[in-house]
């Protein structure tokens, strides 16, 4: 069993050097798109929400109070793999009065992979998950303090294979390094930054392109934390984000014009008054996200850069279109992996006749763009 967990781990490792390799080719080839390798075995979000709805209900089933606490204690094990991406040793030596932070929802866990030291790394969990907890150490039966989730391995292992045959999942598919492996691959799919999913991963990062080099490990947390916000809140309606470090300001007497360096090392300009400028404290090397909604994001055929006015242009190849009775949507993914989505009307489509794996330009005006800060 501890020999096929190793292999587990292994492949998470390389599923990660697998999609870096592909995101440096990228920079030269912008054909090159994240492929997961055949051997590793993964589920999608929607087959770990199933996965998650038959622990939940597991739990409800447990007749004696004894019964339904331990497979809670299984459940919330389920639950922290799965939205935080740690590992099954990581979270059954979780001291929950040393590595929890309750008020901000963070787990502390060790030190990075082959890192060669460190502090470890605070990863964000849903507050949902963190009130699961707080009701778990309140009961009067949880037992001693500090050993909230303490189980065997093997017990827990068992106990995930069992309720993946319960929704129809194959055993390799619900160990819970499977599980660990479906996060990582869930968020690179959901556009987070490769140095972002490596870091709440905790892999270390020794061979990342240079772009990456000059953003910290605060700048990468605050890559993390909007993700995590985003697929817990969806409070922004905004289809693509870049994030960066400001390059340059040019203010003038009304609007400034402001450049971005993200962290695939691509610009983004941007126009904004002078007043945002200040409101927002924006200064040479602040960390900020920039945000272009689709519809304002144009796309064009071909490989040579179209004659356009627009400020920002960036080529890539089409990885998904979804068609509709009025519109299309296209999704590109440029050359360090990032995806941009651009929506056009579908006679608009058909006339561009841009079809999946085709190279394309999307495009948008530095109007278009806008600044965040935390």
């Amino acid at each position: 069993m501890k020999k096929a967990a190793n292999a587990d781990i292994d492949l998470v490792d390389e599923l990660l050097k697998n999609f870096e390799a592909e995101s440096l080719r990228g920079r030269f080839n912008t054909a090159g798109i994240f492929t997961v390798p055949k051997e590793a075995k993964c589920l999608d979000s929607a087959q770990l929400t199933a996965l998650e709805n038959a622990f939940r209900q597991w739990v409800d089933q447990a007749g004696r109070a004894d019964v339904r606490l331990s497979r809670r204690r299984i459940l919330l094990i389920f639950l922290l793999i799965r939205y935080s991406g740690a590992r099954l040793n990581e979270i059954l030596t979780l001291n929950e009065q040393q590595h929890i932070d309750w008020q901000n929802s963070l787990l502390r866990l060790g030190k990075a992979e082959n890192s060669g030291g460190g502090t470890g790394r605070d990863v964000p969990i849903p507050p949902r998950i963190t009130e699961e907890l707080q009701g778990l150490r309140h009961e009067p039966a949880a037992g001693s303090a500090g050993f909230l989730l303490q189980v065997d391995p093997g017990h827990v292992r068992r106990k995930f294979y069992e309720r993946g045959k319960a929704c129809g999942l194959a055993p390799e598919l619900v160990n819970p390094n499977a599980v660990r492996r479906s996060r990582a691959i869930e968020l690179l799919r959901s556009n987070m930054p490769l140095p972002a999913v490596q870091k709440l991963l905790g892999h270390s990062t020794p061979n990342l392109a240079a772009a990456y080099v000059d953003f910290s490990a605060r700048d990468m947390q605050r890559v993390i934390h909007h993700f995590i916000d985003r697929e817990n809140q969806r409070k922004t309606s905004a289809r693509n984000t870049f994030f960066g470090r400001i390059s340059a300001i040019r203010q003038g007497d009304i609007q400034s014009s402001v450049e971005v360096v993200t962290l695939g090392g691509d610009t983004v300009c941007t126009v904004i008054t002078n007043d945002s400028l200040k409101r927002l404290g924006l200064q040479k090397n602040s960390f900020v996200s920039a945000e272009v909604k689709a519809p304002w994001v144009i796309i064009a055929r071909g490989g040579e850069a179209p004659a356009s006015s627009a400020e920002n242009r960036f080529q890539g190849t089409v990885s998904r279109i979804i068609r509709g009775k009025i519109t299309t949507e296209f999704v590109v993914r440029i050359a360090d992996g990032t995806e941009l989505c651009t929506v056009v009307t579908r006679e608009s489509a058909n006339r561009l006749g841009i079809g999946e794996n085709e190279q394309a330009w999307v495009l948008f005006n530095a109007f278009a763009v806008i600044l965040n800060v935390d």
